[in-house]
């Protein structure tokens, strides 16, 4: 008897696990929130030579924003671990039972700047706020697109470059996703998940603020 013999037949479909949540959206009624931490940033980078960390080609600022940034920083914070604590769950526990802490500092990144590929460890979510995308009006196409990396990406393209998964739309699954962002997009993600920003090419500065978010157990 040959294989080709038996009449068999799978059926089956495939099943997308080790989905990772990511929060996006664009913030309303925020202009008056936006315009004050514009303020802000302006103001602490004039006394505030910055941070190098991952920014290539502009000011990072310290990471107390909280403390500097006056009440539109903390309300942005509160807006950010309010998504965070929707994406989160605890074994034994809830969303409520925690201390949810932030760290905030402001990125104003400089024509042909950019953010090199890099993760946040020691805390559970990231959150950025693109705050004045560096654009006149009317003009787009100035690069500096925010990127996300596949976390699986590295095993399997080491074996094969040209390897993709298929997703349960059946398409393939690219190794890294651009955001094309706009003023007042709040993006909040996993804070393990490697991340950057192409080449800006605008003639202006961008600003955007960047968080970490981490949830402490009560004693």
């Amino acid at each position: 008897m040959k294989s080709n013999d038996y009449p068999v037949r799978l059926k089956a479909q495939p099943l997308p696990l080790f989905e990772t949540p990511i929060g996006f959206g664009e913030l309303q009624n925020a202009e008056a929130l936006m315009n004050d931490l514009a303020t802000a940033i302006r103001r602490q980078k004039s006394v505030d030579p910055g941070l190098k960390r991952s920014n290539e080609g502009g000011w990072h600022s310290t990471t107390d924003m909280l403390d500097w940034g006056g009440a539109a920083a903390r309300k942005l914070a509160d807006t950010a671990i309010g998504v965070a604590k929707r994406m989160s769950y605890f074994e034994g526990a809830t969303v409520e039972d925690f201390d949810w802490q932030a760290s905030m500092w402001a990125n104003v990144t400089l024509p042909e700047g950019s953010n090199a590929l890099h993760a946040h460890p020691g805390n559970l979510w990231a959150a950025v706020l693109y705050l004045d995308m560096g654009e006149d009006k009317g003009v787009e196409g100035c690069g500096g697109n925010f990127y996300l990396e596949d976390p699986r990406f590295p095993l399997a393209a080491m074996h094969n470059t040209g390897f993709r998964l298929l997703g349960g739309d059946g398409r393939p699954q690219a190794y890294q996703v651009e955001l094309k962002l706009q003023r007042g997009n709040l993006i909040v993600f996993p804070a393990w998940l490697r991340h950057g920003v192409r080449p800006y090419t605008g003639c202006r500065e961008r600003v955007t603020i960047a968080m970490n978010i981490d949830a402490i157990a009560r004693r």
